[in-house]
């Protein structure tokens, strides 16, 4: 059984990246990175280009992986990215792509 109180402390953030993001292994990179991480959630490509992710995980787990998301593996050019914090019920047991 989980311990209420950890689960408490669970930030889970909506992320949009935008740049050259697509077609340079950003998503690939974004899972290996998670699973390092131990965030959970999920990355995908968007029809207008951008990367969508969905990450939670504790606040110093999702700090780290915003830090990364801002500048991609290398061949990424990253130029923007905009992050939303969700309230959400819902607790992911893996990252994946979607």
């Amino acid at each position: 059984m989980q311990d209420p109180k950890a689960d408490s402390h669970i930030e889970t953030v909506h992320v949009t990246v935008s740049g050259t993001v697509q077609g340079v292994g950003y998503r690939h990179a974004t899972v290996r990175r998670a699973h390092m991480l131990g965030v959970k959630g999920w990355v995908q490509n968007m029809l207008d280009g951008t990367v969508e992710a969905l990450v939670q995980g504790t606040p110093d787990q999702v700090d780290h992986m915003l830090e990364w998301l801002r500048r991609g593996p290398p061949g990424a050019a990253v130029q923007e990215m905009v992050t939303r914090r969700e309230y959400t019920e819902k607790r992911y047991i893996r990252f994946e792509q979607l």
